[in-house]
């Protein structure tokens, strides 16, 4: 193989084509039918060439840029994470318009090729996958392709997955949008103006609960989150109702000074079933600063430590960007942080430091499609709506509303309705944020998964 050229031109149609392996940049580059038309088109610029036939990612797709085209022959070894045992191949015609691409399925005799496999001793996710037709492993895939798992290759991946409520495990309860930091990115959109949510009212909660109590004795965990928890008036009260009711109560903060006035009430709390989650974005000021601002680390630090010397262990939820800094760096980096302001918290169990996707980059599947939900809830994959609901207070409007999970405040097809019982049907996987972060992103608001 060392001795086969790199690249070899053809001429097809009146057409020049660069047949290469991954992309004219670099041979191993994977380049999927999800990315942009620039990215591609800039990889047929380097060729000087016409189109570009490449391989490598194993999942056929032609794409046509005004006179360029791209074209990803399939693999004919494996298949293409479309839930079929079908392999793939091209085969390029010319024409008087230039050239006819047409990819194909090849079906051939799959249970013997995985059993010489076996026999073999190959590795059984392998043969596995030449059975199912889905890949051991998805995390080349971008969203959008690991959406369409389990889809046929020439049918269009619908965001048509549904999940029922199972168990309402966890429910949520947004406190107020009122914040005060405006952080880059905010899911929410949370800042000292906004109060698109209202205050979460005593009596709010207490309706909500005193429903939950008759119609899921299964829940076992309230959380509070915002905006920032803190700043809403009746925040002690609303505390204090919830575990007076026997739940476990989780709230999300960002340590600042807002909690740094319910101190008090905090330390009061300790021994009983609070827990406080710090929103802590980074292991370095400057990284931290970039999201919250540029007086928000030492605030944070100072507040981690006050709960600290109340008697509490906080958890720390983190942002994460693998393009940027893969998982072991971004965990190593915090417990050095934690080791140097003597923390006990362990950054290598995701329990007590929880990091989350970014939820702002482009190019995001649409949403799950039922095959894709169906083939990779076996292997772990999970949605928060499977377990929780959020309950909010609209600004102007009289009753709280129930909406699918904490990702999704603003968005009417999100609406369930205004009691328990109505918010207790099936959910759409169909928002970038239901990919992104929960099925594919593996994250969760809740305290464990």
């Amino acid at each position: 193989m060392a001795a086969l050229p790199r690249r070899i031109d053809l001429v097809i149609g009146g057409r020049r084509i660069a047949v290469v392996h991954g992309a004219p940049s670099r041979i191993n580059r994977f380049l999927f039918a999800s990315d942009p038309d620039l990215v591609l088109a800039g990889e047929i610029g380097i060729t000087g060439c016409d189109g570009v036939i490449a391989g490598h990612c194993g999942i056929g797709f032609t794409r046509r840029i005004g006179e360029l085209v791209w074209h990803n022959a399939g693999a004919i070894g494996m298949p293409a994470n479309d839930g079929t045992p079908r392999c793939w191949y091209s085969i390029v015609t010319p024409t008087d318009a230039g050239l006819e691409i047409g990819l194909h399925a090849l079906d051939y005799d799959y249970r013997a090729a995985a059993a010489s496999m076996r026999r073999a001793g190959l590795p059984e996710e392998y043969a596995d996958t030449l059975e199912s037709g889905i890949w051991p492993n998805l995390d080349i895939l971008p969203h959008a392709e690991r959406a369409a798992t389990a889809t046929r290759l020439e049918q269009r991946p619908a965001a048509d997955a549904r999940v029922a409520l199972e168990a309402l495990e966890t429910l949520w309860f947004n406190t107020g949008t009122l914040c005060n930091l405006a952080c880059e990115g905010c899911y929410i959109e949370s800042s000292p103006r906004n109060d698109r949510l209202g205050w979460l009212r005593l009596e709010g909660l207490r309706r909500v609960l005193d429903e939950a109590a008759d119609r899921h004795p299964e829940l076992r965990e309230i959380g509070l989150t915002g905006g920032e928890p803190f700043m809403n008036p009746e925040i002690e009260a609303l505390i204090g109702l919830a575990l007076d009711r026997g739940y476990r109560v989780l709230v999300l903060t960002n340590a600042m000074t807002p909690m740094r006035h319910h101190m008090a009430a905090i330390a009061g709390w300790r021994g009983r079933d609070l827990h406080l989650r710090v929103s802590l974005d980074h292991h370095t000021e400057a990284g931290h600063a970039a999201l919250r601002g540029p007086r928000a680390w030492g605030p944070a630090l100072e507040g981690i430590g006050a709960l600290f010397a109340s008697g509490f262990q906080p958890s720390i939820a983190a942002r994460f960007d693998p393009a940027v800094e893969d998982e072991a760096a971004t965990r190593a980096g915090f417990a050095r942080l934690f080791a140097a302001q003597g923390w006990e918290i362990d950054a290598f169990d995701p329990e007590h430091l929880v990091l989350f996707p970014e939820m702002d980059v482009p190019a995001a599947a649409a949403g799950v499609s039922a095959a894709a939900w169906a083939a990779l809830r076996p292997r772990g994959a999970d949605a928060m709506c499977r377990t929780s609901r959020m309950v909010v207070q609209r600004r102007g409007e009289a009753a709280l509303s129930i909406v699918a999970c904490t990702l999704l405040p603003y968005e009417a097809r999100f609406d369930l309705g205004g009691t328990l019982e109505e918010a207790s049907r099936a959910v759409t996987l169909d928002h970038p944020h239901c990919a992104r972060f929960c099925v594919f992103g593996a994250s969760s608001c809740m305290s464990a998964r």
